[in-house]
């Protein structure tokens, strides 16, 4: 079951990248808090505070208490941004929630063992989907959905119907696959043989083309050793007349 984290901000007044650039510059995370028919509410929270509050955090989807103003909202992390040099948290999206409303949120599936085809046969275990989409209430989100795989054989598959989960109503396509062994794969040496028939299958497959320097290289020989023998002739018949 997933805690409500308390957390504290303030209303940003400045807005725009200006305002964004103002509140980092004084050590804040600019965020916004927006819900279902509600108009979204720019806020800054304190980076080492956030930080802080969500350390001992396990997976996504994390529900604050978000203190504003005197105002408290219960709220759903949907999106932190991260700069990508410096990793650090450059915005926040809270989604306002009701804790008695389900919601609909990705939960990441989390593999559970060695499947005995990779530890016993040498296969690959191949991790396909690695989030489905869940309804459930906000403090039933699990941090992840656990599926054991050990017992998968090469060419065994769990599937998305194979998850189990509680008071959790699992909307990804049950057909999915999740995981799967699949055969090691492996660079086998050709035989002799085999190398001498794919040789002569590209040569005859190339065409009169590949050949007919060859041939015309023959001709020239042939037609070479023609003249030596008609020169040898004719001396011949030279001397005899003589």
């Amino acid at each position: 079951m997933s805690a409500v984290i308390a957390l504290t901000g303030t209303r940003r007044e400045v807005l725009g990248k200006g305002g964004a650039r103002k509140a980092r510059a004084a050590g804040q995370i600019p965020g916004v808090l927006y819900g279902h028919g509600e108009t979204p509410v720019p806020v800054a929270i304190g980076a080492r505070d956030f930080e802080m509050a969500l350390r001992h955090h396990r997976g996504g989807n994390a529900i604050v208490g978000l203190a504003l103003a005197g105002s408290e909202f219960t709220a759903l992390i949907r999106d932190v941004q991260y700069d990508p040099v410096s990793q650090s948290i450059i915005h926040v999206d809270f989604q306002h929630i009701s804790l008695t409303e389900t919601i609909e949120v990705e939960v990441a599936v989390h593999l559970v063992g060695t499947p005995v085809g990779v530890k016993d046969r040498g296969g690959i275990l191949e991790h396909i989907v690695r989030e489905v989409e869940v309804r459930c209430l906000p403090t039933a989100i699990p941090p992840s959905l656990d599926v054991d795989v050990s017992a998968l054989d090469i060419g065994d598959s769990v599937h998305v119907r194979d998850l189990q989960a509680s008071n959790v109503t699992v909307l990804s396509d049950p057909d999915e696959t999740i995981a799967t062994v699949v055969p090691p794969t492996v660079m086998e040496e050709k035989p002799a043989e085999e190398a001498v028939a794919e040789a002569a299958a590209a040569a005859a497959a190339a065409g009169p083309a590949a050949a007919e320097p060859e041939v015309i290289a023959k001709g020239k020989k042939e037609e070479e050793e023609g003249e030596v023998e008609d020169k040898r002739k004719e001396k011949k018949e030279k001397k005899e007349k003589k």
